[in-house]
C-alpha cells in the first residue's frame, strides 16, 4: 500500500482511540458475520495497528462481545435523560430512544440481537442475558417502579417479557419490513402503558400469587 492510499493515522488520547476501534468493529460485525471479520480488517478500518486493537480489547473475540454488549446494553445515562413527567411521557420517550438507537445501528444490532455466526456460543449468552438483567432494572427506573422491592423480581420478570415482546417487534420493522416505526411506536407503548397500568396492579394484589396446587410441577404441601 502507498503512503498515499494508506489511512493517515492520527493522535489520539486511549478513549478516543479505542472508541474509534469499537466504532468500526461495530460496524463490520454488522456488514459481516463473524467469521469473515478478522482483527487485521477492524484495524485496517479504524486506521490504527493491529496489535493496538489487541491491546485495547485483547482477543478478537472479546472485542465481539464488547459490541454485543454495546448494541445490546441499555445504558444509564438514557434512563437518566427522560424527560421529568407523567408515565405516558416517560414512556413515549423510553419507546421512542430505543427506536432510534436501533434504527441508527440497525445492521449492528440485529447482528447482535441475533448473534449471527456465534449462535449457542455461551459467552454471548451470558453477555446478552446480562443485558437483559440491566435493561430490567433501568426500565423499571423510567417507569417508576424501581421502589417496589416486596415483588422486584415479579416486576423484573414482566419487563424482561416486555423486552423480549420489544426486541422481536423491532426485528419485524427492521428485519422484515411487516411494520413501519409507527405501527411498532404504537404497539410498544399502548403494551407497556398496559403493563404498567393495569397488569401489574392486579398482578401483584393480594390474593394473585397462585397456591402451590396452581404452578405446574408443584404440589401442595
Amino acid at each position: 500500500m502507498s503512503v498515499e492510499t494508506a489511512p493517515r493515522r492520527r493522535r489520539l488520547e486511549p478513549d478516543a482511540r479505542r472508541g474509534q476501534i469499537l466504532t468500526c468493529a461495530v460496524r463490520l460485525f454488522g456488514e459481516r458475520p463473524y467469521p469473515d471479520v478478522s482483527t487485521t480488517d477492524i484495524a485496517r478500518e479504524a486506521g490504527v495497528a493491529r496489535g493496538l486493537v489487541n491491546h485495547y480489547f485483547g482477543t478478537k473475540k472479546e472485542l465481539y462481545l464488547e459490541v454485543v454488549r454495546v448494541m445490546v446494553t441499555i445504558p444509564e445515562v438514557a434512563v437518566e435523560r427522560l424527560p421529568k413527567g407523567d408515565l405516558r411521557t416517560r414512556v413515549d420517550a423510553s419507546v421512542s430512544w430505543f427506536l432510534d438507537v436501533v434504527s441508527r445501528h440497525g445492521t449492528s444490532w440485529l447482528a447482535a440481537v441475533t448473534a449471527r455466526g456465534m449462535g449457542g456460543d455461551a459467552d454471548v449468552e451470558r453477555v446478552l442475558a446480562e443485558a437483559e438483567e440491566v435493561a430490567a432494572d433501568r426500565m423499571l427506573v423510567a417507569v417508576g417502579l424501581a421502589g417496589e422491592a416486596e415483588h422486584r423480581e415479579e416486576l423484573r420478570g414482566m419487563v424482561r417479557a416486555y423486552g423480549g415482546l420489544a426486541t422481536s417487534t423491532a426485528r419485524e420493522w427492521l428485519q422484515r419490513g411487516a411494520l413501519t416505526r409507527v405501527q411498532v411506536h404504537l404497539l410498544l407503548t399502548t403494551t407497556l402503558l398496559a403493563i404498567v397500568e393495569q397488569v401489574i396492579p392486579e398482578a401483584i394484589a393480594p390474593g394473585a400469587r397462585p397456591r402451590t396446587t396452581d404452578v405446574p410441577g408443584r404440589a401442595a404441601p
